[in-house]
């Protein structure tokens, strides 16, 4: 657990403040994360990494010479918003371009995919590398599913490297990816980490057993085996990594290895250092060539005792990346050569206030404040119903599912009130509403709640009441926008599957010249309905899909959260609708 803490939800925020005052020689404040105090060259592509707080010395351990240009930090556990990525690159960002390298979460793929698609449309190049070591977390068939882990570091080594010989966009994207296909990870965890303020662990582990094959965002293993000595979890890793070859890898014998033995949290050196003397005895015996191993911490997971082991397949471009010189507040290597650079300071100035404008009629203005109650009828729901989202969550995924619609209900709610005191309609309430959503919340759902609600005030604009049809019209474009984005589907097990019925049970209510409160409210009902169906089905997506068979007989979280905040909706609706009738 956390010892040391203020304010659980203000965490992230006040470690990346202390951190950077402990490192301003390498680091400063930019909105969204953290950037070097050195300008990126002229014709150099800016390495942008990042991922969710929690994890250090990833992501903003990893900022200087010999590594990445800036690092984006979300919330704990949580992906950063698409404006975060955004911002942090724009701060780097050369007419080289920028390239974007993460661990392959699904959140983490809908945020940063959103702001590498605004960078390009601005004119900034951009490619992106997704990390996925994690032999457990996919079969080799379906590598591009696999998550990232402590190869991370391996890959962000690579694209500094070639970014930092000048090579273009393009090459320095090739180089990362090549890193990417001949890098392997393994994870063993002894217990389960918690989060800051939580009392209990994300998942645990029975007494005197192991878990083979858990993530870093607190995901269980996939399977669960009597706890080995140190020699036989050794052996153990190298047994599972060396069965798997890269492409092009014929053999072991002969092959030139960089190795990373990465503690995650509790399991400190000494311990480290009796599972490398088998690690380095199995691997030699095998012919490998061991090159300038790395035993620490380099990817943790708050104080969750567990260990992972990554093998990088070298080549001789690889090679030279891997050995060249680093110097990170986090990590160090050789020596870096000082010469007149740039130093850049903080760059912690808000961003500008959007102006509000008032709504085109006073029905429009009426119409954004019932928006308004909706979004905060949304957040005391979720409040009420966070420690029970969590649950679900922790089942088969990471429990952090009912923290983070907190956040983003919290910050939704601000700022539709915000928006509605200022006199707008119920487009610009729900658009402002999901901005804040994504960009506190983070992850997977901020991501879709955040582009669901913008895309629903989109169609229903400021300009007068919407009517029944409308407000189904307006669903009906959040629903394609959460589809085209994340590309699930009904059966996938997420909140697609209540998300779907309920729009469809809206329009055809809706068409039927039914009203708004009494269409939604069948709606709702059609939602909660499917929500629960999910509990049969097996995810297909998302941090639950390599623990699926786990997730039988429960719900989907997500799902389930749709369902109740529609009916939340509902409530205000009828209120409202009820109070029209009286006046």
């Amino acid at each position: 657990m956390s010892y040391v803490l203020n304010d659980p939800a203000a965490f992230a925020d006040e470690s990346t403040d202390g951190f950077v005052a402990a490192h301003r020689s390498l680091v400063r404040r930019v909105p969204g994360g953290v950037a070097r105090t050195t300008a990126v060259p002229e014709g150099h592509v800016a390495v942008v990494i990042g991922g969710g707080s929690g994890h250090y010395p990833a992501f903003g351990g990893l900022v200087g010479a010999g590594l990445a240009d800036a690092a984006v930090l979300g919330n704990v556990f949580a992906s950063p918003s698409a404006q975060q990525i955004y911002t942090v690159a724009k701060a780097v960002a050369t007419e080289a371009g920028v390239l974007l390298s993460y661990g392959n979460y699904a959140g983490d793929v809908l945020n940063f995919d959103q702001a590498e698609q605004r960078l390009i449309a601005e004119g900034i190049p951009t490619r992106t590398v997704r990390v996925t070591d994690d032999i457990y977390s996919a079969s080799s068939h379906e590598r591009q599913k696999r998550r990232g882990i402590a190869g991370d570091l391996a890959v962000f080594r690579a694209a500094a490297w070639a970014a930092e010989q000048g090579l273009d966009l393009d090459a320095v994207a090739a180089v990362a990816a090549r890193a990417n296909e001949r890098t392997r990870s393994m994870g063993v965890a002894f217990s389960g980490c918690t989060l800051p303020g939580a009392t209990e662990p994300l998942f645990t582990v029975p007494e005197g057993q192991m878990a083979v094959g858990m993530g870093i965002h607190g995901e269980p293993g996939i399977g669960v085996r009597p706890l080995p000595t140190a020699k036989q979890l050794g052996e153990l890793f190298i047994e599972a990594l060396l069965a798997e070859l890269p492409d092009g890898v014929t053999s072991v014998d002969g092959a030139r290895l960089a190795v990373i033995l990465n503690g995650l949290g509790s399991v400190k050196a000494e311990e480290l250092f009796v599972i490398y003397a088998t690690v380095s005895t199995e691997l030699e015996r095998a012919g490998a060539t061991i090159v300038d191993p790395e035993v620490g911490e380099y990817a943790t997971s708050f104080e969750m005792a567990g260990v992972s082991l990554t093998l990088l397949w070298l080549d001789d471009e690889l090679e030279s990346a891997w050995t060249a010189p680093a110097y990170a507040p986090a990590y160090r290597k050789g020596a870096v050569a000082t010469g007149d650079t740039e130093l850049l300071t903080d760059d912690d100035a808000a961003a500008e206030t959007e102006t509000i404008a008032a709504a085109a009629t006073p029905e429009a203005a009426e119409a954004g404040r019932t928006a308004r109650d909706v979004i905060v009828a949304i957040r005391d729901m979720i409040d009420r119903e966070a420690d029970e989202l969590g649950r679900l969550d922790s089942i088969a995924g990471d429990g952090d599912h009912g923290i983070g619609m907190k956040r983003g209900t919290v910050a939704a709610a601000r700022a539709a009130e915000a928006a509605a005191d200022a006199g707008a309609g119920a487009g610009t309430v729900l658009a402002l509403a999901g901005d804040a959503w994504a960009d506190k919340a983070g992850g997977t759902s901020g991501a879709l709640w955040g582009l669901a609600l913008r895309a629903a005030g989109d169609v229903i604009g400021d300009t007068e009441a919407p009517s029944a049809h409308t407000v189904a019209e307006a669903v009906e474009a959040a629903r394609a926008g959460i589809q085209n984005f994340g590309k699930a589907v009904v059966g996938d097990k997420t909140l697609v599957d209540s998300l779907v019925p309920f729009s469809d049970g809206l329009t055809a209510r809706a068409n039927e010249g039914a009203a708004l409160a009494v269409a939604w409210a069948g709606a709702a009902d059609d939602a909660t309905r499917a929500a629960a169906a999910t509990a049969d089905l097996l995810p297909r997506m998302g941090r639950a899909r390599p623990h699926m068979e786990k997730s039988l007989g429960t719900p989907d979280p997500g799902a389930i959260s749709l369902a109740l905040a529609m009916h939340a909706a509902a409530s205000v609706l009828n209120h409202t609708t009820a109070q029209k009738e009286e006046s």
